[in-house]
């Protein structure tokens, strides 16, 4: 795990540990997240660099996951409709290429009642001297973050998705321009 990836675990240990603690059964997600998972949940892992497979696969039996991972983006996951009991999301929608394209694919996985349980950077409110900071560093950070958009409105895509129920926290995290979150509940 990269030192940046380290100092967001540390800063987000608490959120996540509470986000992702009562998660059961069939759980769609990225990798990142392994350790908060509780036992008995079977994890099915949607990264699309296949470099990546063999450390999530390493990560995933440390932590006693079951555990398959697929080779797929989040705006077209190769799983059957309503097959997830839930779907973790954190720091993806920042790089999806269409952000309603994934909220689709999210809702269309979800069995009725499932979550989407989501953790991610978001947008500095309009107007705020952050956000244009956002904006410089967007260039650089789409290079070298795997197309990271750090001034997307990622709320209002899971707000506008059709879910029947969102719950949305916003806070901030010591990650100077990628401080700005956004962590919560949306039910299908």
């Amino acid at each position: 795990m990269s030192h940046a990836a380290h100092h967001y675990q540390r800063v987000a240990f608490d959120r996540k540990r509470e986000l992702f603690g009562d998660l059961r059964g069939t759980v769609v997600g990225t990798g990142a997240n392994f350790t908060f998972v509780p036992a008995g949940v079977r994890w099915i892992a949607i990264e699309p660099n296949r470099y990546m497979h063999s450390s999530l696969r390493r990560a995933a039996l440390a932590s006693g996951v079951d555990f398959e991972v697929r080779q797929a983006r989040i705006e077209d996951i190769d799983i059957p409709d309503r097959t997830a009991d839930a779907v973790v999301s954190t720091l993806v929608l920042c790089s999806v290429g269409n952000q309603q394209k994934a909220m689709q694919e999210v809702r269309r996985i979800l069995k009725h009642g499932g979550a989407f349980i989501f953790l991610e950077h978001v947008a500095a409110d309009r107007g705020m001297m952050l956000r244009c900071v956002q904006h410089c560093v967007q260039p650089v950070l789409r290079c070298l973050a795997d197309g990271c958009r750090p001034v997307r409105d990622t709320a209002e895509a899971i707000q506008s998705a059709g879910f029947s129920e969102v719950s949305i926290e916003r806070f901030r995290l010591p990650l100077g321009p990628l401080g700005p979150h956004i962590a919560g509940l949306a039910i299908r």
